[in-house]
């Protein structure tokens, strides 16, 4: 991911003209708040408003609004998971072609992630950025432990190609791997009922 920076976020001032926006702390816990509503679902009245203000603002403003708040949280989290799967979303839109050519030259090496991660052979540009879509939209179906094993298995794929292919950016083709373990990691805590 040598050429991933972590995306220009817009919208900031829409969370700083909440009141207590500009609060670290206040940002952190809506953060953690919206994400365990999204994944988890409503269970109040209040709850689902907040998730139609939410939806409403991903489709006015775009997912990265949101996106911030999930960054600073910890990996073990619903909203650090997040995260790494807006991240990993947010590189294969932006590089689908470079995306499509590690994971083909990575799925030799890791054929168990290749049927986890269910890319059609052979895998473009379009069916990576549809792998990843297909996985990020299993957040609502109630398995978001598949869907994190499923990102893992993807990001591990992608991570094994890339140091296949690019033997000067091993620390990118690293990066990845370690998301994959962290994000395996999370389904392994969301499966325990430890992902909070």
């Amino acid at each position: 991911m040598s050429e991933f920076k972590r995306p220009s976020l817009p919208g900031q001032e829409l969370f700083e003209a909440q009141p207590g926006g500009g609060d670290p702390a206040e940002r952190a816990a809506a953060g953690h708040r919206i994400a365990n509503l999204l994944v988890r679902g409503p269970h109040t009245d209040d709850d689902q408003g907040m998730v139609d203000r939410v939806l409403h603002l991903a489709d006015e403003e775009g997912l990265a609004v949101i996106a911030e708040l999930w960054a600073p949280a910890a990996a073990d989290t619903v909203a650090g998971a997040l995260w790494r799967l807006y991240a990993l979303r947010t590189w294969v839109c932006r590089q689908p072609a470079q995306a499509a050519r590690e994971f083909a030259a990575g799925k030799n090496f890791a054929p168990v992630s290749e049927v986890l991660a269910g890319v059609i052979d052979p895998p473009g540009p379009d069916e990576v950025i549809a792998l990843v879509d297909t996985v990020v939209r299993g957040i609502v179906s109630g398995d978001f432990d598949v869907t994190l094993d499923r990102a893992a298995a993807f990001a591990n794929i992608v991570g094994v190609g890339r140091a296949h292919l690019e033997v000067e950016d091993t620390k990118s083709a690293a990066r990845l791997v370690d998301m994959a373990k962290v994000l395996h990691r999370d389904a392994e805590l969301e499966r325990s009922g430890q992902l909070h």
